[in-house]
């Protein structure tokens, strides 16, 4: 049996601790295996090792909205805001705003 993409990442980790695209890939592995938690956290280390373009930020923030962590949300919203103009990606702006606006 071959080992899944989660145990591959992980291993691949090990040498490379702080490579931020394998942090990503767990992180994404995790969220679609529906392990918000553990999601939430890699997506927390990717973001501490890189700059994020938005993308992280909207997962985040809607990984902690399903756990019912909405300030947290917001708040990763609002960072995903800032990083997407930073990095000129209006799309995601009007995205997570859209989001932000239509919150309750």
């Amino acid at each position: 049996m071959s080992p899944s993409r989660l145990e591959t990442f992980t291993r691949m980790l090990e040498s490379r601790p702080d490579d931020p695209r394998l942090r990503f890939g767990i992180a994404m592995e995790y969220l679609t295996q529906d392990r918000l938690e553990e999601g939430v956290n890699e997506l927390r280390r990717y973001l501490a090792l890189t700059e994020d373009e938005g993308n992280a930020w909207g997962r985040l923030g809607a990984a902690l909205r399903s756990l019912g962590r909405d300030d947290e949300a917001r708040e990763a919203y609002e960072k995903g805001i800032d990083a997407a103009r930073r990095h000129a990606h209006p799309t995601m702006v009007d995205e997570f705003q859209e989001i932000l606006d239509d919150w309750d």
